[in-house]
């Protein structure tokens, strides 16, 4: 076992996952439907801060995947490659969140729960706006460059992102207008054209 002597391990019981088992299922699927609310879920797996039978039993089953998910870690470098890429796409994702809500420097400063409400719904928003906006541009150039003869490859595709913003002014005024774009989107910037940057 080598190092992994030095490590606290724990041992699944496979008889405590098997006695809840129709309970365990039971719950998932009441979970996956929303007939039960999750914090509901929860207490019933706790009681006066430690686990229920039901409880227990769950976690011993997690402790199945974690072992399987160490064990990639361990020896699948691909698998390592595929959760450095899942966590740079988590901060992306958190790094443009955090340039959308510049002004409040991502705190929350309503002192209310529906004032609080309305500041996240307005964050979605501004998210989900700019990553559709980037979706499509991205898609537009890339049928451009292969148009022209240059062939993106799937592994090229695959690290395309719309989470950028370098080229999104977050400050001043922001009017909402629609230009008249024919059911279509804007003619894309040549990067070799500096007239228009001028």
């Amino acid at each position: 076992m080598g190092a992994f002597n030095t490590l606290g391990l724990r041992r699944v019981s496979r008889p405590a996952i098997v006695q809840h088992w129709d309970d365990m299922a039971r719950m998932a699927g009441s979970l996956s439907t929303n007939r039960v609310r999750a914090h509901d879920l929860i207490r019933m797996m706790t009681s006066s801060g430690r686990l229920t039978g039901l409880g227990n039993a769950f976690a011993h089953y997690g402790r199945i995947f974690k072992t399987l998910h160490l064990l990639q870690v361990l020896h699948v470098e691909e698998y390592r490659r595929m959760m450095g890429a899942q966590l740079n796409i988590g901060e992306s994702r958190h790094n443009l969140a955090r340039r959308v809500f510049f002004g409040n420097l991502g705190r929350l400063q309503r002192g209310y729960e529906r004032g609080m409400e309305d500041q996240l719904g307005a964050l979605g928003l501004g998210l989900n706006a700019i990553t559709w906006w980037n979706s499509l541009y991205i898609d537009a150039a890339v049928k451009k460059l292969e148009a022209g003869g240059l062939g993106i490859s799937p592994e090229i595709r695959a690290r395309l992102s719309p989470l950028l913003f370098e080229h999104i002014n977050f400050h001043g005024f922001h009017p909402f207008h629609r230009p008249d774009l024919g059911g279509g989107i804007r003619e894309l910037r040549d990067p070799a054209d500096h007239e228009e940057e001028e």
